[in-house]
């Protein structure tokens, strides 16, 4: 969930850290700090609250420092309440540490330092690996490393550095990522390669219960029996422009553009000759036709995504499908078998839910597909069988561009279960490839005209409470436009099944409040007018999103929202568009905080 970076190098490092935890707010800005050899000492700096308002404030009152390396933190708060003291860097004077994680066994570990002595200061589970690093240390930065974490138990990712070894930093993970990042007379680390983009593309994954020794001059790596190893240079495919806001006022507007560009890099790769072709992750028409059940995992938007292609595999193939959200799926004992096919959908590859449903799924000997963004990223490494969206970094904590493209792969598995199990033959099969791959430019139509979004959002911004509504397809992209607006707006909304307001939901409805209808699909479309009147005789605001030339009754519709008409099959992927850009608006008018939304974080990696 947080941020870490660090650098050793021969430029002063102070803006060099702060400008990469800037890249890494999206991990948590409950507060952030820095730690750096100033002379012979660490010097931390560190504040509650976003870097703007909290630590470049207070590191303006402390005057320009010269140090070289240091390590940095932006936070999202775990243990302990968002504070100064809370914040991290956390140390004693000879050792300074920033961690990202969780450590499940901090309270023993408390007790045992303050019977030999130590005291301690912040709430955090974090001081007490500080606290117990020192304990260990002897001398050797490694052997305190290697004693540490073998006591240790939960998720990490840790940037640390000890007094004695001026200008060299320490990193170690377990679960957690980092990488250690390789320019020319300087090295980084960072949680993400997207805050050091700007210095290098070159860089080293670091696995599981390996340590990085870092100094200007370069990198060892060792075991924990304190062997060296030997590691392959990555080099990143993203670059500084798709990492920067490129003009728009925020990273989610600027991503929402993105969604046509991202939809041709997923699909395109993946037609040959006119059909969908899985070869590049062995993924064979022969285990295809084989698979008793499919299993769709993921969190959030992913799991959303999972959603809609549970209605497109089922619907398509005639192939049992079952979505389940990560987090759940590992606790209820799910009926796996090794005829099975479990897909894990995940942005960044290091959702730590998604992660224990894959290893889950593996241990029972299931196939096991990730749909990741993140290349090398920990699910992306640890699945038998991984494809890429291909979407670039994704800033915002409000994900757009990777639902888009975790939806567009649902289409590509809907078609291919299909074909090779004889559903549909080749020519309907090329008909849906060919129709998805226009999609991108209805997907463009969709941002052409701004007007109607920001006028619905304005009828929007003053609401306590509103309703989602859709049958069938629809209803599944209800569900991730009421996720859209209640993260970045605030305004409490739910999504339900229309068909399911009689039910109770519909007692929810007052005069006035706005119920947003998605009624895309033609032959349901009979039933949601009908579910609609319900809602309005009651007193709601309705907005319809429906497809240009749809044939509205007068009086049913407050707010008609017209997208472009394409296949009702492939309408979420169009539709989808408009309730991103609802909730968008009705954030911006609010005054909300749309890329940094209250209490969440990007990449949630501890459970």
């Amino acid at each position: 969930m947080c941020g870490i970076v660090g650098y050793v190098g021969n430029e002063a490092c102070e803006k060099i850290l702060v400008n990469a935890l800037k890249k890494l707010e999206y991990r948590g800005y409950d507060s952030a700090g820095i730690a750096v050899f100033e002379g012979d000492r660490i010097k931390t700096v560190k504040a509650k609250g976003k870097i703007d308002e909290g630590l470049a404030v207070k590191l303006g009152e402390v005057g320009e420092l010269t140090a070289v390396s240091g390590i940095g933190h932006t936070r999202w708060a775990t243990h302990g309440e968002p504070s100064d003291i809370n914040s991290h860097p956390i140390g004693n004077g000879r050792v300074s540490i920033v961690h990202n994680g969780i450590i499940e066994n901090y309270r023993k570990i408390k007790e045992y330092l303050i019977s030999k002595g130590y005291g301690f200061e912040s709430e955090t589970d974090t001081e007490t690996v500080a606290k117990l690093l020192d304990y260990n240390y002897a001398g050797n930065p490694i052997d305190a490393v290697i004693s540490t974490v073998s006591e240790i138990e939960g998720a990490y990712a840790l940037g640390i550095m000890f007094r004695d070894f001026k200008n060299k930093i320490f990193a170690v993970r377990k679960e957690s990522p980092l990488i250690v990042g390789v320019g020319k007379g300087e090295m980084f680390i960072a949680s993400d390669v997207t805050a050091i983009l700007e210095h290098t593309k070159e860089y080293y994954l670091l696995e599981e219960n390996e340590i990085a020794e870092i100094s200007k001059d370069g990198v060892v790596f060792y075991d924990l029996h304190k062997n060296e190893i030997e590691k392959e240079l990555q080099i990143a495919d993203w670059d500084i422009a798709a990492a920067e806001k490129g003009g728009f006022k925020h990273f989610m507007l600027k991503e929402i553009f993105e969604q046509p560009d991202s939809l041709k890099k997923t699909i395109l790769p993946r037609i040959k000759n006119g059909l969908v072709d899985f070869s590049e992750c062995g993924l064979t028409d022969e285990k295809l036709k084989n698979y008793k059940h499919i299993y769709l995992v993921g969190c959030g938007s992913a799991m959303h995504a999972g959603t809609v292609g549970k209605y497109l595999i089922e619907g398509l193939a005639r192939t049992p499908v079952i979505v389940d959200i990560a987090s759940e799926f590992r606790y209820r004992s799910p009926l796996l078998t090794a005829e099975d096919l479990v897909v894990v959908i995940s942005q960044s590859g290091e959702t730590a839910d998604t992660k224990a449903a894959l290893h889950l799924a593996n241990d029972t000997g299931c196939d096991t597909l990730a749909i990741v963004n993140v290349v090398g990223s920990t699910i992306a490494r640890d699945a038998k069988m991984v494809m890429y969206t291909l979407a670039g970094p994704e800033i915002s904590v409000c994900s757009t561009k990777a639902y888009m493209v975790q939806t567009a792969f649902m289409y590509l598995l809907a078609f291919k279960v299909a074909f090779v199990r004889g559903r549909i033959d080749e020519a309907e099969c090329k008909a849906l490839v060919s129709e998805l791959l226009e999609i991108p430019e209805k997907v463009k139509r969709c941002t052409e005209s701004l007007e109607q979004y920001q006028y619905v959002a304005s009828n929007l911004m003053s609401a306590q409470s509103l309703l989602y509504i859709g049958r069938g397809l629809d209803y599944a992209l209800s569900m991730e436009g009421s996720l859209k607006l209640k993260e970045i707006s605030y305004i409490h909304s739910e999504s339900y099944a229309a068909g399911e307001l009689k039910h109770g939901t519909i007692s929810l409805i007052e005069e006035g409040m706005p119920v947003i209808a998605v009624a895309t699909q033609t032959e349901l479309f009979a039933k949601m007018q009908s579910n609609i009147k319900e809602v309005k005789s009651r007193g709601a605001k309705v907005c319809m999103v429906c497809s240009e030339g749809t044939v509205i009754e007068e009086g049913v519709v407050d707010y008609p929202v017209f997208i472009p008409k394409t296949r009702d099959l492939l309408m979420p992927l169009v539709a989808v568009v408009p309730l991103q850009l609802i909730a968008y608006y009705t954030a911006v008018l609010r005054d909300c905080d749309v890329d940094h939304p209250k209490n969440l974080a990007k990449s949630v990696t501890v459970e």
